[in-house]
């Protein structure tokens, strides 16, 4: 991600933006943007003049009577303001620059900039369940209807995006169609093709390092796809229910899933023969009865988090300089929900964690494996779904770091928060609960 302008951008006090204009694709998977003038996020500063943003329950600035609640945090951390969407339940977002994507269960994308819906694009069919942005500026949207979308904004209009492809691409099931190895039987006496996801596509995660693209499905698959030519190098038969979640580690050509079935397994990516890419299973990380429902690594610290239906945040770390398929030292669970943990995000130390319960953790990692709890962000009114997060550059004047946290809902809002390392005011959860 970015970094603190991407805040900033939000706090500007900048004249309305532009409509965005509509475009049409040939494809019928596809219906362009949406056309619709730019509505503001739930305001920044006290109004004057009743509106519908004022009056909605979203509204929960700091200071100004909302019912955004931040308990166990302190100097600086509080609710920042609201993204207002009447779109649905709110499944996925990503922030990019000073973009923050959002996508819901009506099949579309809104694009916020500077306080307000900068622009929008649509698919024609599939729930918007994951979204990751690539360096190069497209946009990678994975749908319910098994597709992942690609997606780019015009270099004469920012405002303007349009689907540039969607994986498998056409060139993949051209060559699939002669060829009767990549077709395989599927469930409901069904047959598809092996390049394609037959269930909804759950997660994404990107190694750009790599250049590959992870798609992780329902169907109880992972796909690795090559993202300079979109290219589909490589269908693994992962685990024995969904695939809920896939995460790069962005250290050792690892990749982790974690799956419907309790597990977390770990692959690591080989070249095959004739330099073709493969992923070995390495070994299987987790085993329990909750499902696995998110996973997230700090790749600098070498570090997995897991979280799970139980409420429990499980970690592991990778030691260095040792061998390759050499055992992670298990850190033990971080508790502080009291329904399923739904997603995660990290950034340095910080660990975020969004809940069934309606709340948010923020965590950060110590010394060894001990963790503290620097803050429960209340103030949501249903599930928190996704959630995404960004260090800003400069300390405040009390010294404190701080970050900005994006949390989407099942109850149809994104909030922006802030949050402080404030270590006077913590609440400390040992390394083994």
């Amino acid at each position: 991600m970015g970094n603190h302008k991407n805040l900033l951008q939000f706090l500007r006090s900048d004249p309305p933006v532009a409509t965005a204009r509509s475009s049409s694709d040939d494809d019928d998977d596809c219906e362009g943007l949406s056309s619709s003038m730019p509505s503001p996020m739930t305001s920044w500063s006290a109004r004057t003049l009743p509106s519908p943003y004022v009056m909605s329950p979203w509204v929960n600035l700091p200071g100004f009577g909302g019912d955004g609640v931040v308990f166990a945090g302190g100097g600086g951390t509080g609710l920042l303001g609201s993204l207002v969407k009447e779109d649905g339940h709110v499944y996925s977002l990503a922030a990019a620059g000073d973009l923050l994507y959002t996508g819901t269960n009506s099949k579309n994308v809104r694009v916020w900039r500077d306080r307000r819906e900068f622009t929008g694009f649509r698919s024609g069919s599939g729930l918007v369940k994951a979204i990751v942005v690539s360096s190069d500026g497209r946009i990678y949207t994975g749908h319910q209807d098994g597709k992942v979308r690609v997606w780019r904004a015009s270099a004469d209009d920012p405002a303007v995006h349009r689907r540039v492809g969607s994986l498998p691409g056409l060139g993949d099931l051209l060559r699939s169609a002669v060829k009767p190895s990549h077709y395989v039987d599927k469930r409901r006496r069904h047959s598809a093709m092996g390049l394609r996801h037959f269930d909804a596509v759950s997660c994404l995660s990107m190694d750009a390092g790599a250049g590959l693209l992870y798609s992780g499905s329902w169907d109880k698959t992972f796909k690795v796809w090559r993202v300079s030519d979109s290219r589909c190098l490589e269908s693994v038969q992962a685990h024995d229910d969904a695939v809920n979640t896939v995460a790069a580690a962005g250290f050792d050509a690892l990749v982790f899933t974690g799956s419907a079935d309790g597990t977390v397994k770990v692959w690591r990516r080989e070249q095959g023969k004739g330099g073709a890419t493969r992923h070995a299973m390495e070994r299987v990380l987790r085993k329990g009865e909750s499902a696995v429902t998110a996973i997230s690594v700090a790749a600098e610290a070498r570090v997995v988090y897991v979280g799970s239906s139980d409420g429990a945040i499980t970690h592991w770390q990778w030691r260095r300089g040792v061998g390759a398929g050499a055992a992670p030292r298990n850190g033990g669970a971080l508790r502080g929900h009291k329904m399923a943990v739904l997603c995660l995000a990290v950034t340095g130390r910080v660990v975020v964690s969004g809940s069934a319960d309606w709340t948010i953790s923020v965590w950060r990692r110590e010394e060894g494996a001990n963790h503290a709890r620097l803050a429960v962000l209340t103030g949501h009114t249903g599930p928190v779904k996704c959630v995404a997060m960004d260090e800003e550059d400069a300390t405040a004047a009390d010294g404190d770091r701080r970050w900005v946290v994006y949390s989407g809902s099942l109850d149809g809002s994104v909030k922006v928060w802030r949050v402080a390392d404030a270590p006077n005011s913590t609440a400390r959860t040992p390394a083994h609960a």
